[in-house]
């Protein structure tokens, strides 16, 4: 204790004596702040694997114009249950409100033909007032 006393007497502040815990912390915060987005990354994909649930915002879907059907086809394969499939999909669109998003896809799955229906949902961020007035008016609420 001493020894500290003579490096550094008191007041510190006055004295302009570092403090080292507080340059650690602050360290330690900004590596925090630095690195949060990656630490809640790795907390996502945790919580998915324990829980099985998705994360939001790790698949994509690709919207894909084709000069003709065919093109479409060629495309459009993937694999199931181990089989190259080649098929000509139909894309409907529903627009509804998000809260009648899991009504609408019980219904669905009940009535597919698939046995895993491809079901996405993707929220409206903006589109014409009119129509997003028209479907507020006309789809009803929970």
């Amino acid at each position: 204790m001493e020894g500290l006393s003579q490096r550094c007497p008191l007041p510190a502040a006055a004295q302009g004596c570092p403090r080292p815990a507080r340059g650690t912390a602050l360290l330690v915060l900004a590596l925090l702040v630095l690195m949060s987005p990656l630490l809640w990354g790795l907390a996502l994909q945790l919580h998915s694997a324990v829980t099985g649930s998705y994360v939001p915002g790790t698949h994509s879907i690709a919207l894909v114009t084709c000069l003709n059907e065919q093109i479409a086809r060629d495309i459009a394969r993937y694999f199931w249950k181990g089989e190259l499939e080649e098929s000509t999909e139909i894309l409907l669109l529903v627009k509804t409100r998000t809260s009648k998003i899991g009504e609408l896809s019980n219904y669905i799955r009940s009535i597919h033909p698939f046995e895993i229906p491809d079901i996405v949902s993707l929220p409206i961020a903006q589109g014409n007032p009119l129509f997003l007035q028209w479907i507020g008016e006309n789809v009803p609420r929970d």
